[in-house]
């Protein structure tokens, strides 16, 4: 069963699928085929999103989590893939060729993540997350914001304040844009890791997918030379059962020729 089988609802595997309780290799590989593309196709909007409007430091921590959560499906993914290789040696052609089949739907998917981390690190690189500015206050005039002008020691206390809280607004938007810009290469730095742990994956899957060609192309040579030796055993059979009563009706012949000539004997001698 591949993730494309559970896309289009096919029913689950029977319990013989299941031994002592645990789900069986090939279907917990299938499962986490399926959750990994979800995945993906999730991540792959997220990443269309940045450098839009949308493209919020909220935005950024929720690809953040989804790249993590994909990265250790994909390592979950590999390790039962990698077990359930090892049990085929001893298994049903079906099951081989199942398994080869979900080999090829992990490095499909992964191809797709591929793409979508390096667009990531990209669009991470060139864009910076948007930041909605703050509201400051704006009720005064610029005459008003003299404060040694006729004021009121109410209304200068007030101005006072106000300028302090824009000191403030603007301190705390220095800090927070630095903040923003060390998160965002932290990022990126976790991208470039993830894409490398990524790619070793892929190289050892690429392995795999060939020694499974092999042994699928392996698998189909004998069931094309058992079909040929059939074959070949029901021509014998065959020409053997031909033979059969051609040897039958001779001896019949000879039964009837050798009856002929022993009625002829008998006869004579009666005579």
């Amino acid at each position: 069963m591949s993730f494309q089988d559970l896309e289009s609802g096919r029913p689950l595997p029977s319990r013989r699928e299941f031994i002592n309780g645990k789900q069986d290799s090939t279907q917990a590989v299938a499962s986490g085929v399926f959750q990994i593309n979800t995945a993906v196709s999730t991540f792959q909007r997220l990443v269309n999103t940045l450098g839009t409007p949308k493209d919020t430091p909220e935005l950024r921590e929720k690809l953040h989590k989804t790249r993590l959560h994909i990265g250790q499906l994909v390592k979950d993914t590999s390790a039962k893939l990698k077990q359930a290789s090892e049990t085929d040696q001893h298994s049903e052609a079906s099951k081989k060729i199942a398994d080869a089949k979900l080999a090829k739907d992990f490095q499909a998917v992964l191809k797709e993540f591929q793409k979508a981390q390096r667009l990531a690190a990209e669009r991470e690189t060139a864009y910076t997350p948007f930041i909605p500015q703050a509201v400051l206050p704006s009720s005064y005039t610029a005459s008003e914001l003299d404060i040694s002008s006729g004021k009121s020691p109410e209304e200068r206390a007030l101005l006072v304040e106000s300028r302090r809280q824009e000191v403030l607004l603007l301190d705390n938007e220095i800090v927070f844009n630095e903040a923003i810009i060390e998160e965002r290469e932290q990022g990126i730095q976790e991208i470039q890791q993830q894409i490398g742990e990524v790619n070793e994956i892929f190289k050892d899957l690429a392995v795999l997918v060939h020694d499974q060609g092999a042994m699928i192309d392996e698998i189909d040579s004998n069931i094309e030379n058992s079909h040929a030796a059939t074959a070949q055993a029901k021509a014998q059979l065959a020409k053997a059962s031909k033979t059969q009563r051609s040897n039958s009706s001779l001896t019949c012949l000879l039964l009837v020729i050798f009856g002929i000539i022993l009625l002829i004997v008998i006869i004579v001698l009666a005579a």
